[in-house]
């Protein structure tokens, strides 16, 4: 089935594209999802139309991005976690736990499969994070990794001269 992309679609096109489908995937996944519709003779006469529209909310999209990339380039991320003496995680920090921060900290969307990770952070620490905001625009934000603080003991002041404490009714034995 012939459809016209209405959004780019990884391994199918870019938006403004007509492609050559399964029926099953159209009619199951890309027009409900509203991806793709139809390529009808009068959807094909629009056409020109429909990709103007889709050049303008790139443009959008891209504008917005590059925005986002400046804003992120400026951040210095900060999160807390359980380390080792030696300075190595108790687990580690996920691109998830980074977009959250983010979201939570800074206001700021940022979907977690956009961040990119070439290896899982164990380590306290600085690292560089990339994160893939557009085809075409990629910022780098400035994570640092502390040890969560540890939260005092509450010990019983012990006194070395009191005696041992001893069950009721029992005499102490000397």
């Amino acid at each position: 089935m012939k459809v016209i992309l209405l959004q780019d679609v990884h391994g199918v096109g870019e938006a403004g594209a007509v492609a050559e489908v399964a029926d099953g995937y159209a009619n199951n996944y890309l027009v409900p999802r509203k991806l793709a519709m139809p390529a009808t003779p009068g959807n094909l006469k629009n056409l020109e139309q429909h990709r103007a529209t889709i050049r303008r909310k790139q443009a959008t999209e891209m504008r917005n991005a590059e925005a986002m990339a400046e804003r992120i380039s400026t951040i210095t991320l900060r999160l807390k976690a359980k380390a080792g003496e030696a300075g190595r995680l108790y687990g580690s920090i996920t691109n998830a736990m980074i977009a959250e921060a983010l979201a939570a900290e800074h206001d700021l969307e940022v979907d977690r499969r956009a961040i990119s990770l070439p290896h899982p952070i164990r380590m306290l620490g600085e690292h560089e994070v990339a994160i893939h905001l557009h085809r075409e625009v990629n910022a780098t934000l400035k994570l640092v990794v502390e040890p969560e603080g540890e939260e005092p003991k509450a010990e019983t002041p012990k006194d070395e001269g009191a005696e041992a404490e001893t069950p009721e009714g029992e005499e102490p034995k000397q």
